[in-house]
């Protein structure tokens, strides 16, 4: 199960039915030993480290996993919503040598707590001292200072972390079937959008169990397809795949006859060798639809 329903109590549930879970932990606290870990490659190639840790006394097992890519992609969320946080700090303090904004130290407190608020999280990464002037009731200047706290984004950037209470599986099993999760997730959202199954409003049972039929006979198909794709040395996710394959399609020219009427020839175009490769592969015709024309 993904983070969003893994809470405390479905998993004391799911124990106490006798399932066996594997799920992303909704923990806050951040942690990873690096000399505790061990090397795991991704199909494209990128390391993760994972390193496995006991829970004797909830009989559990965490996984904690730093994925290099998630890490750069983390790093690069929280330094923008960093420097965004700054500069409306920067934009209190100037408006402090300004006429007719705010200077009394109350409304500037105030100000600042909605900043943390619609901050994302990194306010608490920043320790903000407001300088009285002779008066005690206006501020002369708005300091700062960012002291990341331990166990966030800022200084784990890319962890997270599988909870499981099957012990024998080992750290790189237990990874490698929350990324088939992750990637059975993708494909869905992908299915869903084509077929107008998202957003889901069924308020039935039969309705349910009819978007779970199509759902799940989607993403056969997609497993057949990529199997095929595999077996070629093809391993690009599915989201790739599609961006991929997106580039070809059919158009239709018109041109003008000397009778007057209008020749419209609607044919594919030609794949390039990305996506010739793919329909190679999958032993699919590169110019799907033939040639048609017709007389207007």
């Amino acid at each position: 199960m993904d983070r969003g329903i893994a809470t405390e109590e479905n998993l004391v549930w799911l124990r106490a039915q006798g399932y066996r879970y594997l799920v992303v932990s909704r923990e806050r606290q951040r942690q990873f030993d690096a000399d505790a870990a061990i090397a795991i490659q991704t199909a494209g190639g990128d390391p993760v480290a994972v390193q496995r840790v006991l829970d004797a006394e909830g009989g559990e097992v965490r996984l904690y996993c730093c994925s290099e890519r998630r890490a750069h992609k983390e790093e690069g969320i929280a330094e923008r919503f960093c420097t965004r946080f700054e500069a409306a700090l920067q934009a209190l303090h100037e408006g402090l040598a300004r006429p007719r904004t705010t200077k009394r130290i109350a409304k500037l407190l105030e100000r600042i707590g909605r900043l943390k608020e619609k901050s994302h999280g990194v306010g608490q990464h920043y320790t903000i001292t407001i300088e009285p002037d002779a008066g005690g009731v206006n501020a002369q200047a708005i300091r700062w200072e960012r002291r990341p706290v331990d166990g966030t984004l800022l200084t784990h950037p890319g962890v997270y972390c599988l909870r499981t209470n099957e012990p024998t599986w080992d750290s790189e099993q237990l990874w490698r079937i929350d990324v088939m999760l992750t990637d059975l997730e993708a494909v869905f959202r992908s299915l869903k959008s084509e077929l107008g199954l998202r957003p889901v409003y069924h308020q039935t049972a039969e309705r349910a169990e009819g978007h779970l039929f199509i759902t799940v006979l989607a993403y056969q198909f997609v497993q057949i397809i990529r199997r095929r794709l595999q077996a070629h040395g093809i391993t690009e996710l599915w989201s790739s795949l599609r961006a991929i394959l997106a580039g070809q399609c059919r158009v239709t020219a018109t041109f003008r006859r000397p009778d007057g009427r209008a020749l419209h020839v609607r044919k594919a175009t030609q794949p390039e060798p990305a996506q010739l490769a793919i329909i190679r592969a999958l032993g699919s015709d590169p110019t799907p639809g033939g040639v048609h024309k017709m007389i207007v």
